[in-house]
């Protein structure tokens, strides 16, 4: 079985998109859904309604960068201040375009930054593109498990 994608999406719209478009590259069932910033953390961090999720790391994060509670920008600082979240693959995928957010994103860590298409079919290739490189392209850090499908 491969590892989970954790999705950060709080848009109820863009959420059922990016999980269509995951269920047609066979990836939906591997998704673990939150919708705000701390939930984000209580999930990687297996706190609070999370303590008990199976154990390991998700394969990446697709996070959203405008979210109720923690932006996208202080789950990656809280992520890559935390030795067991540190070496996850993020991937910011959000509607803004601002310089200022790309800049601060990669200054903090983010390993990708896609601006959300507005077109329905350049959004869902987006999202396959994305769920397909990171689980099963991506080689990810020395010493982390990685399951392959055959």
């Amino acid at each position: 079985m491969l590892r989970p994608i954790l999705l950060v999406e709080d848009n109820l719209f863009d959420l059922e998109l990016t999980l269509l478009a995951l269920e047609r590259c066979n990836l939906s069932e591997d998704v673990a859904v939150v919708r705000d910033g701390e939930e984000a953390i209580d999930y990687l961090l297996q706190l609070g309604q999370y303590a008990g999720r199976p154990p390991g790391n998700p394969s990446f994060v697709l996070l959203d960068l405008k979210l109720p509670k923690m932006d996208g920008l202080d789950v990656i600082k809280k992520m890559r201040s935390t030795q067991a979240t540190k070496e996850i693959p993020v991937v910011m995928f959000t509607s803004s375009a601002e310089p200022r957010d790309l800049e601060t994103g990669y200054a903090n860590g983010l390993n990708a930054y896609v601006v959300k298409p507005i077109e329905f079919s350049q959004f869902t290739d987006a999202v396959m593109d994305i769920g397909l490189f990171w689980t099963m392209q991506n080689v990810p850090p020395l010493g982390s498990a990685k399951v392959l499908r055959n």
